[in-house]
């Protein structure tokens, strides 16, 4: 199979596809692998690696896509990319569609196979392409927050560990899963007073029994996440429902109850956000501020530290690419459950139960298309 990896042009997104360790692996099983040139440099892989790897670089990213059978990205294309994608084309990538209808409708209208990392999905429901970075986003929801709790920065000016005499910064984290537990554990080595909300009870036990005594674990519904708004100053949104919307479990008359100078980082936002007033940001751009409220709203928060990120991504995708350049995309799904509740746009049609429902489009089962 010819597969092509194209340069990431989202604003200020410095991952890439594969790194040269992946185009070994792939070359090794008999494919041939074209790179665009400088495709790397965000993540410290210059074109000479690539080329030692055994592939091929290629100047522009029209010759990438026109080439190839198979595209591994990192961020979904962009409206520039749209018509680049050729009738048929294999795109591995981030899509996270339900947030985002004129990607979805431009991907149906291209005719592509679209297999998102997002909602590939192992037997005990965990989503082995979207863990790293979750795992990545979680850490620097943390990292990013406590800054932006500084005053020059519009925060409330608490450090988040606080000093001896002082008290440490309050945070609250929305959802147990990967990031909220990622997020947890940073806060808390930081020194912070951590409360971490869940509905799954189980959850919850289980964070119990694993964190540090300075992290709480509380039964998330409306009524408590109200009660704990007024006294926290980082409050990390980290919930996901799998290829679907986010819910809004903060809501715009919430932020009213806030205590000005308060953070919000929402890491659910590239999936359409769990905090009602987030809208995607960049990291050019990376707040804004509602009611005396700091939004960090980055939708490509590990784009931030490329280096860790895409070699963590590349550890997790590289041995899926390798089923589907082998085996071509319709054998490798058919035989690989896993890899089947990846696909969610084929040849025109919705696949993906979520991505039909978010836009109200015909959902087609996708055992229909294989």
């Amino acid at each position: 199979m010819i597969i092509g990896v194209p340069k990431e042009i989202k604003n200020n997104e410095n991952r890439v596809g594969t790194t040269p360790s992946g185009v070994i692996e792939l070359v090794r099983n008999g494919h041939t692998v074209y790179v665009q040139t400088s495709a790397g440099e965000g993540s410290g892989f210059a074109d000479e690696d690539y080329v030692k790897a055994g592939a091929t670089i290629l100047p522009s990213i029209e010759e990438v896509y026109a080439i190839a059978d198979m595209i591994i990205k990192v961020k979904e294309p962009i409206a520039s990319e749209y018509n680049l994608i050729k009738d048929n084309q294999l795109l591995f990538t981030y899509f996270h569609f339900a947030s985002y209808e004129p990607l979805t409708n431009a991907m149906i209208e291209r005719n592509a196979v679209c297999l998102a990392y997002e909602t590939v999905e192992k037997a005990d429901r965990s989503l082995p392409l979207l863990v790293p970075m979750s795992e990545v986003a979680g850490r620097m929801s943390i990292q990013e927050g406590a800054k932006y709790l500084e005053k020059p920065l519009k925060g409330r000016g608490i450090l988040l560990g606080g000093v001896p005499g002082v008290r440490p910064a309050k945070v609250l984290i929305l959802g147990g899963g990967v990031v909220g537990t990622n997020a947890a554990k940073i806060a808390a080595g930081m020194g912070a007073d951590v409360t971490i909300m869940d509905t799954n009870l189980a959850r919850l036990r289980y964070l119990d029994d694993i964190m540090p005594a300075n992290v709480n674990t509380f039964m998330s519904n409306e009524y408590n996440i109200r009660e704990l708004l007024p006294t926290h100053d980082l409050i990390i949104g980290a919930v996901l429902i799998p290829g679907a919307k986010a819910p809004h479990l903060i809501t715009r008359d919430m932020l009213k109850e806030m205590r000005p100078g308060t953070v919000l980082v929402d890491v659910a936002v590239d999936q359409g956000g769990c905090i009602e007033t987030c809208k995607p940001t960049t990291h050019e751009n990376p707040t804004f501020i509602i009611d005396d409220v700091v939004h960090y709203c980055v939708a490509n928060m590990p784009g931030a530290v490329p280096y860790t990120s895409t070699l963590a991504l590349n550890n997790a995708t590289m041995p899926y690419a390798i089923q589907l350049a082998n085996k071509g995309w319709k054998k490798a799904c058919a035989e690989n459950e896993e890899l089947r509740k990846g696909l969610n746009v084929v040849n025109g049609k919705v696949v993906y139960k979520g991505v039909a429902e978010a836009f109200n489009l015909p959902y087609t089962p996708v055992e229909n298309v294989l």
